[in-house]
């Protein structure tokens, strides 16, 4: 079979042509229908411009939108707290153009978001106090006017607009303040608009669920903020809609769930817990450790990931919804700066994250006081053991950990302390004395699951977040072995770099520990008959491309990452290293083009990049 490379432009071309010599009535003249897009056999991503900031580590490039019309890409600049407007009209070279504040909309308000649609560049606006109502914001993308505004929940961190353009959506995320002595509601509105632009805002609430706390809890979803009511806990992250309209699913993410939201009565309809991925289980086999010096892929029975996504996207397939979801992970550490919180005074946070080691040392809890252990865990107990039936295969016993507490095994695993141990019909703790006993009088947990955070994969849902596939430990697996080249030349064998940071030079296996590659954004993208994922790797970087046309058999394609050098230190040498930590992901379509090419425009929010990749098709003859 003969395997051939046409641009996107020039299959369109042979399409049109093609309509054009077809038969016709001589004496008719027929205006010839739109080619259809031609269905490539696979694709491949290269790198083909790019805009620096200059700036490292400040989130200066994040969430991209591109308007085809004016043919420029806005991007989010968290450092300014704006969005930034780069010349696209040659892709190859985008230029910055200006900067889009807020100021306008709330003094001290800076930006999360951005989506555009039909001339229109909305903006999410959060408040100068990040717990307050934050704001909607539209501008003109022609003239980049502002057009205005409108108040919505706390801390709006995303927004999508529906497929008719009629309304936005927007997750009101409602993260706690430092201490968690404020904690507002997470909540999403709904936003028509008019041809005067922003017009009646509805927000939909979570409280009919606050009732429902235990049920939630025992279903799967995590709810477990101090003194949070469901509607405090819950904290919507990422939006995506149907074909249709009518429904929205939202990511929450801390939550390990998503919610159903029926967009016509702005009503909350269900809360979807996502389940645990069993790294027990052949082919879902993790690294765990940092400390070894070594890639070392293979099950851990007991421990479990924690979905967690971040991004989410959609598509329809056969009339029916599938939901997109990168599995990131995500620890909630509030008051961690403040030092009087690790010497005990839990009302100054709250910290879920702890180390294996550290868990189950049989030192106990007190040895950490002052350093990393959280006053709530300390609450519970005096130390902590791992269920011998589960764990020994590592040396766990009664009476201690055994090797799983090393740091080629479990110890360096960062895991959360608020789920896992044994619990009584209540929830409250069964405590064992020093024998391993189940004691009353005891005062050690023990934990029969380790829960870890992300799933360091995508995967598929259908409309009831019933899980459909999962990438499994593809992801590890691909970056561990000898197919995988990095660098835009393709020239830097991945293996050598497994699991880096992205603000860290020479540092092979350095998150493994933690959530691996760590996917983080995703966006989809038709061509022809075909749909594409493009999921973000937050540390490792780079871009997996799946061909994902059937959502029960994906199809791995590509994997592209543009870090340039990974032994040099990217603080210092930031021209030299290239993209690093894919935060947003944009496709545009070859016929919305500025050069007639599919394209993926990607934030980074490391390196301060704002990245053009084309998105290169081949076809079989």
């Amino acid at each position: 079979m003969n395997r051939w490379i046409m641009t996107a432009g020039a299959a369109a071309m042979v399409a049109t042509l093609a309509a054009c010599n077809s038969d016709s009535d001589d004496d008719q003249v027929v205006a010839p229908e739109p080619p259809p897009v031609a269905t490539p056999s696979s694709i491949e991503l290269s790198l083909l411009g790019r805009h620096a900031s200059g700036e490292f580590e400040v989130s200066a490039a994040e969430i991209p939108a591109f308007d085809p019309v004016n043919r420029q890409i806005f991007v989010v600049n968290a450092r300014k707290g704006a969005v930034d407007v780069l010349d696209a009209s040659d892709a190859a070279n985008p230029a910055f153009v200006q900067s889009l504040t807020v100021e306008g909309v709330a003094p001290g308000a800076v930006v999360n978001s951005i989506a555009y649609r039909d001339g229109f560049l909305a903006v999410a606006v959060e408040a100068a106090v990040k717990t307050d109502p934050g704001f909607v914001a539209l501008f003109d993308a022609t003239s980049l006017e502002l057009l205005g505004s409108e108040q919505v929940g706390a801390q709006p961190d995303m927004l999508t607009f529906t497929p008719d353009g009629t309304a936005l959506l927007v997750a009101n995320e409602g993260e706690p303040n430092n201490d968690y002595s404020v904690d507002p509601e997470g909540s999403v509105s709904i936003v028509t608009l008019d041809d005067q632009g922003l017009a009646l805002v509805t927000t939909a609430s979570f409280t009919a669920f606050n009732a429902q706390a235990d049920a939630l809890r025992a279903s799967g979803v995590r709810i477990y903020g101090p003194g949070a009511s469901v509607a405090q806990d819950l904290e919507p992250e990422y939006i995506t809609v149907s074909e249709d309209g009518q429904i929205a699913w939202i990511a929450l993410q801390e939550n390990n769930a998503l919610a159903k939201l029926d967009i016509a009565s702005a009503t909350i309809t269900d809360i979807l817990p996502l389940g645990f991925k069993d790294y027990g289980l052949a082919g879902n086999g993790i690294d765990a450790s940092d400390d070894d010096g070594v890639v070392e892929i293979r099950p851990r029975p007991g421990v479990v990931g924690i979905y967690h996504p971040d991004a989410i996207a959609s598509y329809s397939v056969d009339g029916k919804t599938y939901i997109v979801t990168a599995n990131e992970g995500d620890a909630r550490a509030w008051g961690e700066d403040d030092q009087a919180y690790w010497d005990g005074d839990a009302s100054k946070g709250f910290v879920e994250e702890f180390r294996v080691k550290h868990l189950v040392n049989t030192g106990g809890f007190d040895r950490r006081v002052g350093d990393d252990l959280p006053p709530q865990l300390r609450a519970l107990g005096t130390g902590a053991l791992l269920d011998p039936a589960v764990f020994g295969y590592c040396g766990a016993t009664a009476v201690g950990p055994g090797d799983c507490r090393s740091d080629e095994e479990l110890g360096r695993l960062n895991i959360t302390w608020v789920d896992g141990y044994k619990r009584d019909a209540n929830g409250d703790p069964l405590m064992f004395d020093a024998t391993g006993t189940q004691n009353d009088a005891g005062t050690l947990l023990m934990y029969d699951r380790l829960y870890s955070y992300g799933a360091r994969s995508f995967s598929i849902r259908d409309e009831e977040g019933a899980l459909v596939w999962d990438s499994a430990d593809q992801f590890e697996q691909y970056l561990a072995g000898e197919d995988c080249l990095a660098a835009s030349d393709r020239s830097i064998p991945c293996k050598d770099f497994f699991n880096t940071g992205h603000n860290e030079g020479d540092a092979l296996d350095s998150r493994s520990d933690a959530k691996g590659p760590e996917p983080e954004g995703v966006v989809l993208g038709k061509i022809g008959d075909k749909t594409f994922a493009f999921i973000g790797l937050e540390r490792m970087g780079g871009i997996m491309v799946y061909d994902i046309t059937d959502p029960a058999a994906p199809v791995f394609v590509d994997y592209y990452n543009s870090r340039e050098d990974f032994v040099l230190e990217p603080e210092d040498n930031l021209a030299a290293v290239g993209d690093l930590g894919p935060e947003g992901l944009t496709f545009v379509p070859a016929d919305q083009s500025p050069n007639g090419e599919a394209l993926l425009i990607v934030g980074h929010e490391v390196s301060g990049t704002t990245t053009v990749y084309q998105i290169n098709q081949t076809f079989d003859n």
